[in-house]
C-alpha cells in the first residue's frame, strides 16, 4: 500500500525553526520527484520545493529559508524550515511524482501525505 505521512508540524515563533518529515511506504522515494506544497486559509494551494534525483528546487518565498532533503536508507524527505514568517502558516503536504520531474502543479502529483499543520506566530 502506497503511503506518505508527514509529520513535524507544530506552533512556532517568527524567526524559529522547524523540520518536516514525509515518510514514505508502499514504493522507493528515491524514485520520484517529492514535493512539499502548502495551503493556507482562503488561499490556493502552492509549491513550495522539490527534490529529484539529488537537485532541489525552492518557490521563491522559501529561497534560502527552506532546505530539503531525503534519507534513501529511512524513505524519507525532510523539509527544514527556518527564519518562520506568519506567512509560513499553512498546511503543509509532500507528494510523489512518479514522473520525476518536479513540476510545480500539485496535478501532476499521484500521492499525497495527510498534510501537518504549521502555525508561525508574530
Amino acid at each position: 500500500q502506497v503511503q506518505l505521512v508527514e509529520s513535524g508540524g507544530g506552533l512556532v515563533q517568527a524567526g524559529g525553526s522547524l523540520r518536516l518529515s514525509c515518510a514514505a511506504s508502499g514504493f522507493t522515494l528515491d524514485y520520484y520527484a517529492i514535493g512539499w506544497f502548502r495551503q493556507a486559509p482562503g488561499k490556493e494551494r502552492e509549491g513550495v520545493s522539490c527534490i529529484s534525483d539529488g537537485s532541489t528546487h525552492y518557490a521563491e518565498p522559501v529561497e534560502g529559508r527552506f532546505f530539503i532533503t531525503i534519507d534513501n536508507a529511512k524513505n524519507t524527505v525532510y523539509l527544514q524550515m527556518n527564519s518562520l514568517k506568519p506567512e509560513d502558516t499553512a498546511v503543509y503536504y509532500c507528494a510523489a511524482d512518479p514522473a520525476n520531474l518536479c513540476s510545480p502543479r500539485g496535478s501532476e502529483y499521484d500521492f499525497w501525505g495527510q498534510g501537518t499543520q504549521v502555525t508561525v506566530s508574530s
